[in-house]
């Protein structure tokens, strides 16, 4: 009986550490997004302004300051395409890029962020 009732504990406790195992897990890298910080205030409305100018309107749809690529991010979706607008810090365009891959790196790209 002992040894039954010991399997058994061992069991639950096997079942309990995977699924706090796999919580960890899904909290610490489950969302690509969770690190980014969106713009804001001013300098939301100055870094959509540039976006929509550059991509000849649409629907800003998600920013990022401090992106990998550049010092702001705008998504814009415009007729069901997004395409992502890449700013540095005075709002200027350095570079496009459509939801298919392609790139349009524009002249002023090597401009501090």
């Amino acid at each position: 009986m002992k040894d039954k009732l010991k399997g058994v504990v061992i069991a639950i406790a096997a079942v309990v550490a995977l699924g706090v195992g796999a919580a960890f897990a899904g909290a610490a890298g489950g969302d690509d997004d969770a690190g980014e910080k969106a713009i804001t205030g001013q300098a939301l409305d100055r870094a959509g302004a540039a976006a929509l100018a550059e991509t000849g309107g649409g629907r800003v749809t998600d920013t990022e300051v401090g992106d990998e690529e550049s010092y702001y991010e705008v998504e814009v979706t415009q007729d069901g395409k997004e395409t992502d607008v890449q700013l540095n810090r005075a709002f200027e365009v350095v570079g496009t890029e459509a939801e298919d891959g392609d790139e349009d790196e524009d002249e002023d790209e090597g401009s501090e962020n």
